[in-house]
């Protein structure tokens, strides 16, 4: 009997170590025969499952945004309030800080080829970051959309600072003092996770 190929798992194993590739190369200089030849396959059976490079790349964003908040939560499992859902963040970014660095980078290196004002058009990234911006507000009980995106701009602050060499940047401790600060700016101090169930059944 022919092989039952399940497509959906074989374009995600595919993506996952498509990571690897772009973080060895960049985003740039990598091309879709590198691809296809980095991965073991051939060229017909990479534009298969992704017609372009950029197809391909958006992909990965959308496969790494839900693998992220899924890994966060695990992480952030048992804090019962926004300092300790803090604390645990900064545990988190350390445990993974050499794939944030490698991403960020991978990040830098497609944007700056890009035409900014169609990067702020592209639906995939709206909605990857959308999406962050919702796991924001359900991990640490935050209502404020703005107040959500000041909470990811200072995460990838921290990654930024780390990517450019500042050993001084101590997530743990930085996480903790943001935690301290949202905490006297909330009203009330918002336990995390109290949507939790809800989030989970969305990713």
């Amino acid at each position: 009997m022919p092989k039952i190929v399940d497509h959906e798992q074989y374009r995600k194993e595919l993506l996952d170590k498509c990571f690897d590739l772009f973080a060895q190369k960049g985003y740039s200089s990598i091309t879709m025969r590198q691809i296809a030849e980095g991965l073991g396959v051939s060229t017909g059976t990479l534009y298969h499952y992704f017609p372009s490079k950029q197809a391909l790349f958006e992909q990965l964003v959308q496969e790494i945004c839900e693998q992220d908040l899924s890994a966060a939560l695990a992480e952030l499992e048992g804090a019962q309030t926004l300092q300790e859902g803090m604390e645990a963040l900064g545990r988190y970014l350390v445990k993974n800080e050499d794939y944030f660095i490698k991403w960020t980078y991978i990040w830098v290196d497609f944007c700056q080829h890009k035409d900014s004002k169609k990067m702020l058009q592209n639906s995939v990234f709206k909605r990857t970051n959308k999406r962050y911006q919702q796991a924001a507000c359900e991990f640490f009980g935050i209502q404020d959309a703005v107040l959500a995106s000041f909470f990811l701009s200072f995460v990838n602050g921290l990654i930024l600072e780390k990517l450019w060499g500042d050993e001084t940047i101590d997530f743990i401790e930085q996480c903790a003092l943001l935690g301290k600060m949202l905490t006297a700016y909330l009203p009330q101090h918002t336990a995390v996770f109290r949507n939790k169930t809800a989030f989970i059944s969305g990713l």
